[in-house]
Parts: structure tokens; C-alpha cells; sequence
């Protein structure tokens, strides 16, 4: 357990002080160096309680919290002589640490599925998709390079929407050390909101969500061939083998960047976003490092061949991503995607998860005994910026 009075040592300190014990902490909590766990909130308050003074008044505030204590000092009324800084913002640290922890739960997918653009507006116009083209020209000796500009061309993102919760620290929270239950409850925060990041990046990438705007008209993400869609990106697929890979793939090849004219070309690394029926398939099927190929059904023994995985070698390496959510977002066990999806959606954010503190003296101190309380947000929304770098293939 580590010891709040080395915490007061650091703060009551000339190399430190208040803000430079926050700032190590910060980084110490971050790195693993240590846990939220080790510490204690009772310890914490007896040794980070101050008077404007700068006596450490900690214990003798957290017995006036005793309600049998009839003739101690009144915490709410002898607020003007107590400074609860330094126990609000160690603690502050130590809560939204636990937060970013569940936040970050490695099960989540939507790290995978989306790259994460900050902004500062509410809804963004985003120009130049589709980029440059194919516009080089040879320059003769003496000759003025040719001048290009960028193709009138944008994309338009929705507005982002802010979600948060607030985790309170009450008194008997410290009097009776009940730290790890307002680490439980900072943990489902940072949970659940990582919980709704991934359905809606999810509803996104599975199309169960359509938000893309390109030049003004608002499309879907997915078009089969008889939808009449500006794209084909949509087909009939059932996940067995490699040939149903190399049927999406080809997919691909039928699509053009509609600006330059230019064929959508994936990066190395393609994902394959699949439901919890087909996990097994996808590794098998991506992972074979033999194939064998029977040319004549009626003498099979005679006629088969055997060779490398076709989607091995220099397609590789494919990567299999999977989560109980890609079933229930999209009812379907049999829906699959496959393509870049960084490239394909994005999540369009003003700030990622973040932590306000309320200090004591507060309504909410008088009515409910709440100390401090710590509120987490984040703000943002997926969207679907390209959506021609990604397909979706089902068995029927």
C-alpha cells in the first residue's frame, strides 16, 4: 500500500509541491508503475486535508465526519478553513486512471475498425477526398512545372454528440475506506462508455448505421449490384474458403475513386470483421498453409492437386477481428466484412474521455454527503468518410 504521508511529504515539499506530485502520479498511474488499487481514500484524506495554514488538519476533519463526534468541528461549516485540493486532485488522478484502464478494455474492436481524427467542430466539412490523381507530366529542360489543384470534392461529417457520468466520493466512502468501491464504480464508467463507443463504431463499419454525406447527398455504406448504387460493395458470400475472400477482393478491383478514376487499393494489412459463428472459419481459412484442389470430381484420387494457400504468402497477413457485438448489432451469423477500415470510417473526435472534479462545500456535500465528485465525458461520433474501402459479404 502506498502511504499517503510519503504523498504529503512530496506535496508539502519545495522539489514538488501539490502540482508536481499530481504530474508524477499522473505519469506513474499511466505507465503500470503503480496501481489505483494501492492506495487508500481514508489514508489519503487523513494526509492530504490541509487548513490555509498548510497544516496537515486531515484526521481531525475525517473524526468530525463521525457523527457521534457531537462537539467536533462541522466539516461543511469549517469549509473556509479546509483545503481539499490536494485530496481532490491525487484522488482525481487515481479515479480516472481506473476509468482510462476499463475504457481501454482489450476486448474492444472499435480501436481496429476506425481511425480517430480530432476536431474542434460540431460536424465537419472535409475536403479533398478524394484526392490528387494521376497528374504528373513529364516537365521538359527550361519548360514551368504544370500547376494542379485539388478536384472540388468533401465529404461531410454528423455532429458529435458528448456522453459522461459522474462518480461521487461520499463520507462514509473515506471513513469507512471504502476505496474500492468508488474504484468499481470510476471502472464501470470508463466501462460503459467504452461499451457505447464500440456499438456505435460497430453500427458504422456493419452498415447499421449510415451517416455518409459526399457532396451534399447522403449515401448508405453498403450497395449490392442491383441497388443502383454509386458503388458495388455488397455481395452474396458465404465464408468456407479462400475463393469467397478472393470473390470480395474482387469487388475492389470493380470499384473507382470517383474523383481521380483510380482503382481502390487496400493496404497490406486487410481486416476481416466477422461474428462469433465465423471466427473459427476466418482463422482456418487465413491461416491454411496448404490447399488442395480436386479437378475431377468422379476420380478424385487421381485428379487433385495440392498447393500453397492462395491468400498466403504476399496477401498476407490478414487479420481476424471479432466480437459478441458484430452478432448483435447486426442480428446475422453469417454477415461478414472484409477491407481498410481506417480508411473507410473515422471517428471524428473533439475530446476523448476526460475528468472535471467538483470540490466539497457543495449542495451536494450538504444534501448527500458527497465530498468530491469527479464527472468523465468524452465527445465524438463515427462516421463513414470512404466507405469504398470496405465490403460486406453474406451467405444468402
Amino acid at each position: 500500500m502506498i502511504r499517503g504521508r510519503n504523498l504529503r511529504q512530496m506535496v508539502e515539499s519545495r522539489d514538488y509541491g501539490q502540482r508536481g506530485t499530481v504530474s508524477l502520479l499522473r505519469e506513474q498511474l499511466e505507465s503500470g508503475e503503480i496501481k489505483p488499487e494501492e492506495f487508500s481514500l481514508r489514508d489519503l484524506f487523513e494526509n492530504l486535508v490541509f487548513d490555509r495554514s498548510g497544516d496537515c488538519i486531515g484526521r481531525e476533519v475525517l473524526n468530525a465526519m463521525d457523527p457521534r463526534q457531537v462537539d467536533g468541528i462541522d466539516f461543511l461549516e469549517a469549509g473556509n478553513a479546509v483545503d481539499t485540493s490536494a485530496f481532490s486532485n491525487i484522488t482525481g488522478q487515481i479515479v480516472f486512471s481506473k476509468m482510462m484502464e476499463r475504457y481501454n478494455d482489450p476486448g474492444f474492436i472499435w480501436p481496429q475498425l476506425c481511425e480517430t481524427v480530432p476536431t474542434q467542430l460540431n460536424g465537419e466539412k472535409i475536403p479533398g477526398i478524394g484526392r490528387l490523381g494521376d497528374v504528373s507530366e513529364t516537365v521538359g529542360e527550361g519548360r514551368p512545372y504544370p500547376t494542379v489543384g485539388l478536384e472540388e470534392d468533401w465529404v461531410t461529417t454528423p455532429e458529435t454528440q458528448k456522453r459522461g457520468h459522474i462518480v461521487p466520493v461520499t463520507k462514509e466512502a473515506i471513513f469507512f475506506d471504502r476505496t474500492g468501491l468508488v474504484l468499481r464504480n470510476a471502472g464501470e464508467v470508463g466501462y460503459w462508455l467504452g461499451v457505447n463507443k464500440e456499438k456505435r463504431v460497430i453500427d458504422i463499419a456493419t452498415g447499421q448505421a449510415n451517416n455518409h454525406n459526399w457532396k451534399g447527398t447522403a449515401y448508405n455504406t453498403y450497395y449490392a449490384s442491383g441497388d443502383s448504387g454509386p458503388w458495388i460493395n455488397k455481395a452474396v458470400a458465404a465464408l468456407a474458403d479462400w475463393t469467397d475472400i478472393n470473390e470480395i477482393e474482387l469487388l475492389f478491383e470493380g470499384m473507382t475513386d470517383p474523383v481521380t478514376g483510380e482503382p481502390i487499393v487496400l493496404g497490406p494489412s486487410r481486416i476481416m470483421l466477422v461474428p462469433g459463428a465465423l471466427a473459427a472459419t476466418a482463422w482456418r481459412v487465413v491461416s491454411a498453409t496448404e490447399v488442395q484442389h480436386v479437378d475431377n470430381q468422379a476420380n478424385a484420387a487421381t485428379y487433385r492437386t495440392v498447393g500453397a494457400n492462395p491468400i498466403g504468402g504476399f496477401r498476407q497477413p490478414y487479420q481476424v477481428v471479432t466480437s459478441p457485438l458484430v452478432y448483435s448489432r447486426t442480428s446475422s451469423a453469417t454477415t461478414w466484412f472484409y477491407g481498410d477500415p481506417k480508411k473507410a470510417f473515422a471517428y471524428m473526435e473533439n475530446w476523448g474521455i476526460v475528468t472535471q472534479q467538483a470540490g466539497a462545500n457543495s449542495e451536494a456535500d450538504f444534501n448527500q454527503d458527497i465530498v468530491v465528485r469527479y464527472k468523465a465525458s468524452e465527445r465524438g461520433v463515427a462516421a463513414s468518410v470512404n466507405p469504398r474501402y470496405m465490403c460486406q459479404a453474406t451467405a444468402s
